[in-house]
């Protein structure tokens, strides 16, 4: 499954689940807290069906001041209030970036290693007490049924960009790198069969996830025999692939991909937005394979900066991890920023400072009452906190924020012993692969599952098979709502049709973590909603606010990573332009 279900990278929302048998687990990145909601200088707290409530933030500057008989008392409180605010000491930074998940954490670093000479003084607020977002890394208890076992709850794996690669290595965790066998196959599950899907152009006339016609199809509409693009449309992901490369490539290939990678549907999913590479072919050369030659050939005459020696260079398409989990790489952040990342700062409130200087925000830390001086903003948290730290001063940059979905999707890890699987996955012995994918048309539930303990060394004892298994998303809304013991069933049921032994032996449950809000949903729309939101940022006078996170930069790991650089450079040319920065 393409990047495991990448999910959101801000923040942890999880629902409550019955005890995961009688096995005790620990859970290597702690659990989620309550988030605050804020009505103007009144904090509470509650929780809503178990999950994380986000920071929510009134603008004070932006509430009518109502001229009443009780403005006297009004005027006396707000002395009250303006002399409390005087007991706190202001902490004045260049950059505040709130949410410590990877996008946050990514850029908070590439400002502090790539933008020194400009940006002196940045700080990374989380109203939890860890780091890391949506990255769950379990690791088995000793002394109980876990013990040996290591797994994630969130996104599993990534792709080793030059990106990805340049944060373990500034953030000092390169050596701890483990990457997946470049060979390992793909599978999809199509017609009572795992089919493998073709690694590279010399698979392509064997492979036979597809039928000759559905090749020559496939191949006629590259070299651009196919129905011209609609004028003045945005087309769906099933809509440019049908009409470019037919109906066999969308139901075999591209649907389940969009199902491993999204948890969406692809008739709603915007190519344009969700696989815009492959979009722009298109529009580069008239066709996809047009594009491709013409994307060669203007690379070939601007070519890229030398790539960094230092660097390593993995080998085919693989992915990666850490030898201890993801966990390790916004550990590993967090350690090399140091004080600069706040945990446990809950925003309460944001104020636009007089003359559009920056911004006062009001924290409630382990501390007490914080306020931040920050000359810029970068919110990083999911869109639909986002959107409600800004209402109060933009109702339309908050609604365009809320019209993205996330849907709900559970991650299932259990294993199973290697005898239980079936015969015919075995290659010398032994279970062969990266995974599989699920169309939908073939009676599957389960998403896709992930061979854990296959992709990375160390993951589960040995003569024990360890599968991640991710199930619900944009089509089966409903998982939200399951026990865990049916979730677990359903699960069951679907890898015994293809890759266990119909009476093998029982799985055990290791974890199952539903989160209720996964993956942002890039549908139709999302990029012209995005433009919105920011453009409405700008109009409210809220210049020096940005937006980060999986829902601007793509909701792969690698994505979000790059995304984090992205950000810190759109910032620093900000604050080049606008803001003398504090040395």
């Amino acid at each position: 499954m393409a990047q495991a279900v990448a999910m959101s990278s801000a923040r942890v929302a999880t629902v409550p689940r019955t005890n995961l048998g009688p096995a005790a687990r620990h859970d290597a990145t702690s659990a989620a807290i309550p988030r605050v909601a804020l009505s103007q200088a009144h904090l509470s707290s509650r929780l809503l069906s178990g999950s994380r409530i986000p920071d929510r933030a009134i603008l004070r500057s932006q509430i009518p001041r109502r001229q009443s008989h009780a403005s006297q008392f009004n005027r006396a409180r707000s002395h009250v209030v303006a002399a409390a605010r005087a007991s706190v000491a202001v902490e004045e930074a260049d950059v505040v970036i709130v949410g410590a998940g990877v996008s946050g954490l990514c850029t908070g670093l590439a400002l502090t290693t790539d933008h020194a000479d400009t940006v002196s003084k940045v700080i990374v607020t989380e109203a939890r007490e860890r780091v890391g977002g949506n990255i769950t890394t379990v690791v088995g208890e000793a002394g109980t049924a876990n013990e040996g076992y290591l797994w994630e709850e969130g996104p599993n794996s990534f792709q080793p960009n030059d990106a990805m690669l340049k944060c373990a290595l500034d953030s000092g965790v390169i050596d701890q790198l483990v990457l997946g066998d470049p060979d390992a196959p793909r599978f999809v599950f199509w017609e009572g069969r795992l089919r493998p899907v073709p690694a590279g152009l010399l698979d392509l006339p064997v492979f036979d996830l597809m039928s000759i016609f559905g090749k020559i199809r496939a191949g006629l509409g590259a070299f651009g025999l196919r129905p011209a693009p609609p004028e003045g449309k945005e087309e769906s992901v099933e809509e440019f692939v049908r009409r470019n490369l037919g109906a066999e490539v969308f139901e075999r290939l591209i649907e389940p991909f969009c199902s491993g990678v999204y948890a969406g549907d692809p008739s709603k999913l915007s190519m344009k937005a969700a696989f815009g590479k492959v979009w722009r072919l298109e529009q580069l050369g008239g066709s996809v394979f047009g594009g491709s030659l013409k994307l060669i050939k203007e690379r070939q005459a601007n070519p890229p900066p030398p790539r960094d020696p230092r660097l390593p260079k993995p080998k085919g398409q693989t992915v990666g991890s850490f030898q201890k989990g993801l966990i390790t790489l916004p550990n590993g952040i967090a350690n090399k920023l140091g004080d600069r990342v706040r945990l446990g700062w809950k925003l309460s409130a944001i104020e636009k400072q007089p003359g559009g200087s920056g911004f006062l925000l009001s924290y409630d830390t382990p501390e007490g009452a914080k306020k931040l001086a920050a000359r810029s903003l970068l919110l990083t948290v999911p869109s639909y906190i986002a959107a409600d730290l800004l209402k109060p001063y933009s109702p339309a940059a908050s609604a365009a924020l809320s019209s993205f979905y996330y849907p709900p999707v559970a991650a299932v890890t259990i294993s199973y012993p290697k005898e239980a699987i079936r015969e015919d996955r075995l290659v010398g012995g032994e279970l062969k692969g990266f995974g599989q994918l699920h169309p939908r048309s073939q009676g599957i539930v389960t998403l896709g599952t992930i061979y854990s303990s296959v992709l990375f060394p160390n993951r589960a004892p040995d003569g024990r098979v360890l599968l991640l298994c991710y199930i619900g998303g944009a089509c089966n809304t409903k998982i939200a709502t399951m026990s865990e013991e049916d979730i677990v069933k359903q699960v069951d049921i679907d890898v015994r049709k293809m890759l266990i032994k119909p009476d093998g032996a029982a799985p055990t449950t290791h974890g199952v973590r539903v989160w209720p809000r996964a993956i942002p949903q890039f549908n139709v729309g999302h990029l012209d909603n995005l433009a919105k939101a920011r453009e409405e940022i700008k109009a409210a006078g809220l210049e020096g606010v940005f937006l980060g996170g999986n829902y601007v930069a793509g909701v792969a790991l690698g994505r979000c990573v790059e995304g984090g650089y992205e950000n810190a450079a759109e910032v620093v040319q900000y604050l080049k332009e606008n803001v003398a920065v504090s040395k």
